[in-house]
């Protein structure tokens, strides 16, 4: 059984182009009402992937544009024993995270209260509600210290993002459950970097350490009563992400599904247990493919990729039950309205697989 009724239906990547949430909010709800998220604007600076979620961390420091952890700076021992000394409180008592460091702010992200007032306005509450974290891998890749050097190199400074990170899910997830009834909401980490750890700018970055700094954030998203998803855009080696605890992979299928289905053992083994893809048929990283593609050239294309991974041996049936049908990453980089179409194929295309699913038997 999947972990969670996906049934094809639409979920979006959270980023979009403009600085206007409300006005990314009304579009989101056009078009996944069901499953609602909340809005990133990358062209608002505080809001690119890796600033969005630092704020609380120990010695950030950011002047001009540009962002660091000052750990060489007297006072930095201190400020991490701060750190730890109120990451063991709220761990301790959850319901205190809301007033700590590791509640998301109006200040890097809007998007999320705005996303809070659209559901508290709404008559009726939706099918579930989406969220979203940087991961661990990519948010210490683009995270440095006052050297240059990455934060996840260094054992102190990996070990404090993993832990913010991953309370700033679980609070995600807290918050989102009082809007989705029965339905746990969902908690997507956003994780290019997962694939690439074995690429030559990632060396020293072992398998284990992958795992266990995904995994970490994945546990406090499930202590929040929360799915996770893990959101990867990349080509790589997709045997840690399979592997892990996540209860959703996001890919992009429309670019890299054959290098994602040769990945058979530990695909099989993540759909047995019930994970569910978030299918990402709809192109969103070359504007020309926006432009050639339709609703039927992506859902011909979707088709032929669902046969392929049923030979495997699953039904159709079961594949379609364990599928959420998405873009393969967010449109904040495209043109409004190349965006626009992203998302209109994402709807219409979920109702076609949804039509589809209602007249499968196997």
């Amino acid at each position: 059984m999947p972990l969670f009724p996906a049934a094809c239906r639409p979920v979006l990547i959270g980023s979009l182009p403009g600085t206007d949430h409300r006005q990314a909010m009304q579009l989101i709800t056009a078009h996944s009402p069901e499953i609602p998220l909340w809005q990133q604007l990358p062209k608002l600076p505080r809001e690119g992937m890796i600033r969005q979620f630092l704020s609380g961390f120990p010695g950030l420091v950011e002047e001009g544009g540009k962002f660091w952890v000052a750990a060489d700076r007297e006072d930095f021992p201190e400020k991490m024993t701060s750190f730890y000394e109120e990451y063991l409180r709220v761990s301790a008592v959850p319901d205190q995270l809301g007033a700590s460091r590791f509640a998301l702010g109006r200040d890097t992200a809007p998007g999320f209260f705005t996303l809070l007032d659209s559901l508290g306005a709404s008559p009726r509450p939706p099918f579930t509600v989406k969220g979203q974290v940087t991961g661990p891998i990519t948010a210490g890749i683009g995270l440095k210290d006052q050297q240059g050097h990455p934060a996840i190199y260094d054992d102190n400074l990996r070990d404090i993002l993993i832990k913010l990170l991953a309370l700033k899910g679980r609070w995600q997830a807290a918050i989102l459950q009082r809007y989705t009834g029965s339905m746990p909401p969902l908690i997507f980490i956003d994780e290019p970097g997962m694939v690439g750890f074995g690429a030559g700018g990632f060396d020293g970055i072992s398998v284990e350490m992958v795992k266990s700094a995904v995994n970490g954030v994945i546990d406090e998203i499930h202590a929040g009563d929360g799915l996770a998803g893990i959101h990867i855009c990349a080509n790589g080696d997709w045997g840690p992400a399979l592997d892990s605890t996540t209860d959703i992979i996001s890919f992009d299928a429309y670019s890299y599904f054959d290098n994602f289905i040769l990945y058979r053992e530990p695909l099989c083994r993540f759909l047995r247990r019930g994970g569910i893809l978030a299918w990402g048929i709809i192109p969103t990283g070359d504007p020309q493919a926006v432009l050639n593609e339709s609703t039927a050239s992506l859902f011909a294309h979707w088709l032929e990729q669902l046969d392929r991974l049923a030979s495997l041996g699953f039904s159709r049936r079961q594949l379609m039950n364990q599928t959420f049908i998405a873009p393969s990453c967010g449109t904040g980089s495209l043109p409004p309205e190349l965006a626009k179409k992203v998302l209109a194929m994402t709807s219409s295309l979920s109702t076609l697989a949804r039509k589809a699913l209602a007249q499968t038997e196997y």
